[in-house]
């Protein structure tokens, strides 16, 4: 018989596994690199945050739940400097920004 725990869990991994899918079609669908970071950072860690919650209330163990909070404390600070440096990459090297104007001319002609 399955806890309500299960159920949690179950729902918080879907869950998580949504945020990751979103962000992995947001790398490729999004027209330039700082859209395509904004994309991969929030959703992404969103979905890692989420499973790993997941996985404190299925191995509700000290040891996992440490080293969970560890590997999400890490994913947050980590993933925002990451963005950071490759959109400073990206604007040093001057590349080109979207600009929604010059598609809505391509999208009417």
């Amino acid at each position: 018989m399955l806890t309500m725990i299960t159920y949690i869990a179950s729902f918080l991994i879907l869950s998580g596994v949504f945020f990751a899918l979103i962000a992995a079609l947001g790398i490729v669908r999004m027209p330039d690199i700082y859209c395509r970071i904004h994309a991969a950072t929030k959703a992404g860690a969103l979905g890692v945050g989420l499973i790993l919650l997941a996985l404190c209330l299925c191995s509700p163990t000290p040891r996992v739940c440490i080293q969970s909070v560890l590997i999400l404390i890490f994913s947050y600070l980590t993933a925002p400097i990451a963005a950071h440096m490759i959109g400073r990459v990206a604007l040093l090297r001057n590349l080109p920004q979207w600009n929604p104007k010059s598609d809505s001319k391509k999208i009417s002609k």
